[in-house]
């Protein structure tokens, strides 16, 4: 609680960052390439009317535009635009910034295995809700 309280106060000092769920719809987007409202339910356990409004913003802050399906299905697919690109980039490093700043006085030995820990915890989390993240 206590960490995404500082990334929330990292996040409202600088104007124009994304907020929560257009920085995870895009990291995903990025991660796996163009995607449906459907896959993007499947991926987040969302129903449609949610995802619809988050898309909709996000279509509005010109983060996303609405393509073809490459595989030729009738849904459009969302797809990341260079604007997006840019304001997830920026927003990440100011996130890996932060927690630079957080993690000053740990050891590099302590910051590799609370990385090491929250991969863990996220992988578990993921296998018990069956929505596992695509990852590099």
């Amino acid at each position: 609680m206590l960490l995404g309280r500082y990334l929330h106060l990292l996040a409202s000092r600088g104007g124009g960052r994304l907020d929560r769920s257009a920085y995870t719809l895009l990291s995903r987007i990025r991660a796996e390439g163009p995607m449906s409202i459907g896959g993007l339910s499947d991926a987040f356990g969302l129903d449609a009317s949610t995802l619809n409004r988050q898309t909709a913003a996000m279509l509005r802050a010109g983060v996303v535009e609405r393509i073809p399906d490459p595989e030729g299905g009738i849904a459009r697919r969302f797809a990341i635009t260079p604007e997006g690109e840019h304001r997830l980039d920026s927003d990440r490093a100011e996130n890996v910034n932060g927690l630079a700043r957080l993690l000053d006085a740990w050891t590099p030995g302590e910051a590799a295995q609370l990385a090491d820990s929250l991969a863990r915890l996220n992988r578990d989390i993921e296998r018990l809700d069956g929505r596992p993240w695509p990852r590099d």
